[in-house]
C-alpha cells in the first residue's frame, strides 16, 4: 500500500501499548507493496508493524512461526502479544508484528550470486518442511479453477465497451484492450494447460506462491522470506516458476538464474506443463487484482497509478508475459 490507510497513528500506538506493552512513540508510515489490503509501518528502531485489512488466513503468521522455530533462519518470526497470540484486532484490520530488519527488498537491490544460492536453499527448506496433518488442511488448494480466466474476460469486455470518466481507469481499459491479443494467448494456455495437469496428480506440497524478489529481503549477511499472505498446497511448481520467469531482477539473465538458484534448490524434476501454467495463471489473477482496484474505483491515487504501471511493465519486450507465452511451448512430459 503506497498511501496511508484511514487509521490513526494514534490508535496503532495504542494497540501496540495493549497488546505488546511496546511504547512506540515514533511509528512511520512505509510505503511498500502493491497490496492495496497490507500497510506496513516502522515503529521506533526495533519493530515492523504489518496491518491486513480484508481477508486474512491465520496459517500467514502460523507457517513462518512454525518454520522458525524449526531452525529456518531465513523467516522473521511474528512476535507473539502479551497474551500469547500471533497477531491481534484493530479495528477493519489484523495487526502483526515482527522484528525490524534493515535491509533490502529484491526489486530496491539486486540479490548477488551467493543470495540466488541461498534462496535456492531457502525454498528448499520449505518445500521440505513438516507441517501439522490439521494445518494442511486448513490452506487453500490448488482446484486449477477457471474463475481467474473468467474474471478476466469479463473486464476485457467492460475495457472494449468504454465510456470511463476517470482518467486512470481509462487508460487501463484502453491497454487491455491494445493487448487482447497477448491476454487471450494466456487464458488460452492457462485453460488448457489446468487440464493436462491437473490430470497429473502432481504431489503438492506447502508453497508460498509469491515467491518473486519483493518478497525476499537481504542483508550483507542474511536473506529472508517475507509475505506470507498467499500460502497454498500446491505442485512445487507453483513457486518455481517465479525462477527465471522475469521475476528476478534482473542483476542476471534468467539461464543464470536458474543456475544459482538450483546450486542451492538441489536437483529436482521439474513438470514443464505446470510450470507453464503457473506462469500463464498468475499473470490472469495480476489482470483481476489490477482491474479491480482501477477499473471499479475512481480517484487520483498513487496506488491505482502505480498499479496501471506496474501492469503494463508486464507486456514489455522480455518481461513475464513473454516469458510465460515462450513456456507453453515446451515439450511436454512423456
Amino acid at each position: 500500500m503506497l498511501e496511508k490507510p484511514d487509521i490513526s497513528d494514534a490508535a496503532i500506538i495504542d494497540c501496540l501499548r495493549a497488546a505488546y506493552t511496546i511504547d512506540a512513540a515514533d511509528l512511520r508510515f512505509l510505503p511498500l507493496g502493491a497490496d492495496r489490503s497490507t500497510a506496513v509501518y516502522r515503529a521506533e528502531t526495533r519493530w515492523f508493524v504489518k496491518l491486513r485489512r480484508g481477508e486474512f488466513d491465520v496459517n500467514s503468521v502460523i507457517v513462518p512461526h512454525l518454520l522458525h522455530g524449526q531452525g529456518m533462519t531465513q523467516v522473521i518470526a511474528p512476535v507473539k502479544s502479551a497474551a500469547g497470540d500471533l497477531w491481534t484486532p484493530l479495528g477493519d484490520f489484523k495487526l502483526i508484528l515482527f522484528p525490524f530488519v534493515e535491509g533490502h527488498g529484491g526489486w530496491d537491490a539486486d540479490l548477488s550470486a551467493p543470495q540466488w544460492v541461498e534462496f535456492g536453499r531457502a525454498l528448499k527448506r520449505l518445500h521440505t518442511a513438516h507441517f501439522p496433518p490439521d494445518l494442511l488442511q486448513t490452506l487453500p488448494q490448488e482446484d486449477y479453477s477457471p474463475r481467474w480466466r473468467e474474471r478476466t474476460h469479463e473486464f476485457q469486455a467492460l475495457a472494449a465497451a468504454g465510456g470511463y470518466r476517470d482518467a486512470i481507469a481509462a487508460d487501463l481499459a484502453r491497454f487491455l484492450v491494445s493487448k487482447r491479443p497477448e491476454i487471450d494467448a494466456l487464458i488460452a494456455h492457462a485453460e488448457r494447460l489446468a487440464s493436462v495437469v491437473q490430470a497429473r496428480a502432481l504431489p503438492s506440497i506447502v508453497c508460498h506462491a509469491d515467491i518473486h524478489v519483493g518478497n525476499l529481503l537481504h542483508t550483507p549477511d542474511s536473506l529472508y522470506i517475507v509475505d506470507w499472505d498467499t500460502l497454498t498446497f500446491a505442485p512445487k511448481e507453483r513457486d518455481l516458476m517465479f525462477v527465471g520467469g522475469g521475476l528476478g531482477g534482473g542483476a542476471f539473465p534468467p539461464e543464470e538464474e536458474i543456475r544459482l538458484f538450483y546450486q542451492g534448490y538441489g536437483q529436482t524434476e521439474i513438470d514443464a506443463d505446470a510450470l507453464a501454467y503457473y506462469r500463464c495463471e498468475r499473470i490472469v489473477q495480476d489482470i483481476v487484482a489490477y482491474c479491480e482496484a482501477i477499473l471499479l474505483a475512481e480517484g487520483d491515487s498513487a496506488d491505482r497509478s502505480a498499479g496501471v504501471r506496474q501492469l503494463k511493465s508486464q507486456f514489455e519486450p522480455g518481461n513475464v508475459v513473454e516469458i510465460a507465452l515462450a513456456s507453453t511451448t515446451s515439450p511436454p512430459r512423456p
